[in-house]
């Protein structure tokens, strides 16, 4: 088959990778165009962008998707398949333009966390497994005929970026597997209509500013779960004397707080413990407003609390 690939970040290169090395015939890439990043504003490519230009694939990135000199080079590569992995919604003329469908890796247990953020709310729901589910796209987003899934255990301690990697790498996986039962015919397809009948859906919208602000009036697991749902990116934060705490990592602590949730007691030397509705949370890895990412030690160093 003629493949066409579309994504953007390094979550799809895996994928992209994987399907190179399992001897797909991958046509075309398609990426975001590139733009301005970091502090110099210096123009930036997307990681699949690197990779395909490092593995001599041709690249496509429409400002537009229904742009028609992108539809008509789109069409010109004459692919039998596209396949997308962490990449923009895609308009109807472009997704049943290939004769085999448009394929889409999503990391999460579908119908459950339809969404752009499924990875942080599995987390910050404190669920118990997760995993990866290939589907065919269909107008509504998240919606198409389920392919393949594949489950794993969550600890309850990984943080979101380690979640990302475990699924990163299982995604890829199945992918290859995806695509090569479509190559062969065997596979069946089974619309999510039916298993929406019988759960209640949990959802994964887009993660904004306002939904990492910590509530320290919640109970120890919530907030914690909250924390390492949004660790690294995008983290999730307090207010410390009037400035922004980022806090990528935290430890339970059993001791029941005799102080009000939202406030701390600390050595200023090794220890800064906040109070929740129902016990504590030790402070291991923040970054205060203005300064980098710390350990909790060399954090106290530099300022008195």
């Amino acid at each position: 088959m003629r493949i066409v690939f579309m994504g953007t970040p390094a979550f799809a290169v895996t994928s992209l990778d994987a399907l190179i090395k399992s001897g797909c015939d991958i046509v075309g890439v398609i990426t975001a165009p590139d733009k301005p990043a970091g502090r110099g504003q210096k123009i930036s490519q997307s990681a699949v962008k690197e990779y395909a230009i490092e593995n001599d694939l041709k690249v496509l990135q429409p400002e537009k998707l229904k742009d028609q000199a992108f539809l008509d080079e789109l069409k010109a590569l004459e692919a039998d398949l596209f396949v997308v992995v962490a990449f923009r919604m895609l308009p109807d003329i472009v997704w049943t333009m290939p004769i085999r469908g448009t394929v889409n890796l999503h990391a999460s247990l579908l119908p459950q966390y339809r969404g752009a953020a499924p990875i942080n709310w599995v987390l910050i729901n404190g669920e118990k497994e997760s995993g990866v589910t290939t589907f065919f796209l269909k107008h509504d987003i998240d919606t198409g005929n389920l392919l393949f899934t594949e489950k794993i255990t969550l600890t309850g301690e990984e943080t979101a970026g380690e979640l990302h990697d475990r699924l990163m790498n299982k995604g890829a996986g199945l992918l290859v597997k995806t695509v090569k039962g479509i190559e062969s015919g065997r596979y069946s397809e089974y619309p999510q209509s039916q298993l929406v009948e019988n759960e209640e859906l949990k959802h994964a919208p887009k993660i904004f500013k306002e939904n990492c602000l910590i509530d320290w009036n919640q109970p120890t697991d919530k907030v914690y779960n909250l924390i390492r749902g949004l660790s690294p990116i995008p983290t999730a934060y307090t207010l410390l004397n009037g400035k922004i705490l980022k806090v990528y990592k935290v430890e339970k602590q059993e001791t029941k707080p005799d102080i009000q949730p939202g406030h701390f007691v600390t050595d200023n030397k090794t220890y800064l413990s906040f109070a929740t509705a129902d016990g504590l949370l030790n402070l291991v890895d923040v970054q205060l407003e203005g300064k980098k990412r710390m350990g909790i030690e060399e954090f106290l160093r530099g300022v008195k609390l």
